[in-house]
């Protein structure tokens, strides 16, 4: 079967089944399994796991306000400026950062560490919030763990056996890749978030530049749930070429060391 009659097979099924949905982000039809009340609730059920995995939030109230006023701002102007996001800071030392359904958002200690600049850290948050709002985070869910299993976990009652099950699926989530496609998505609306909140998108290229090269050192986290094909920097580049943005965007180098740096 050619892959044109597979996916116009794909685009029947999508036409008639009640799970097919318009991509709040793309507009493009997507066959999606998951509701936006189970992202909710996915979302608050495993961000807790999850916050624990990741070595619980960083106890310092400045930095949490800081990274939660950056991304307030990324999320006041993407696609879901109604979901209540959070933006948490955790303990970890690996350099990633990683989104749940429902808006849910974790930047680890060691990504605090490795960037420099407001924008960067508006970079990796609007990144992660496409993930989001482009339903890539529950789509990753429901596709390599399975929504039933999900689901089943949450919604039995609480046993020491369901505890050690969502313990299990918290490592699961963890680990979570996305597709190629995800990632430009990611990549190109951030960079769309990013300028209308007021940042340099310029930021995003220096925030790959410097994840490449720790990563030359030991392995970066952040690259190995996010894939980054060898064009993805020069992609970013070609597309805030064609945004054009405007001078005076910020960077916050200073407001950055301040709120961050000197606290961790």
């Amino acid at each position: 079967m050619s892959k044109r009659t597979i996916l116009l097979a794909l685009i029947s099924i999508c036409s008639v089944l009640a799970g097919c949905a318009t991509n709040p982000v793309t507009g493009g039809r997507q066959l999606m399994l998951i509701s936006p009340q189970q992202e909710l609730e996915l979302g608050q059920q495993y961000s807790p796991e999850v916050q624990k995995q990741l070595g619980g939030p960083i106890n310092n109230p400045q930095i949490q306000s800081y990274i939660s006023a950056v991304g307030a701002k990324i999320a006041r102007v993407s696609h879901m400026p109604d979901l209540e996001f959070h933006y948490t800071a955790v303990n970890d030392k690996s350099i990633n950062a990683m989104a749940l359904p429902g808006g849910h958002i974790f930047i680890t200690r060691g990504m605090l560490q490795n960037i420099r600049t407001e924008a960067q850290l508006a970079a990796v948050l609007a990144h992660e919030t496409v993930h989001v709002t482009a339903r890539h985070s529950a789509d990753a869910m429901s596709k390599q763990i399975g929504l039933s299993i999900l689901l089943s976990a949450i919604t039995t009652e609480k046993t020491p056996q369901t505890l050690v099950t969502v313990a299990e699926l918290g490592t699961q989530i963890l680990s979570l890749k996305y597709s190629r496609n995800a990632e430009y998505e990611a990549d190109t609306f951030g960079l769309d978030y990013m300028a209308r909140a007021g940042y340099n998108p310029t930021a995003m290229v220096e925030l790959m530049e410097i994840l490449e090269s720790q990563n030359s050192v030991r392995p970066i986290e952040f690259f190995s749930t996010h894939p980054s094909p060898t064009n993805r920097k020069e992609k970013i580049r070609e597309r805030i070429a064609s945004m054009n943005p405007s001078d005076g965007l910020a960077m916050g180098q200073a407001d950055y060391k301040k709120n961050v740096l000197e606290k961790l």
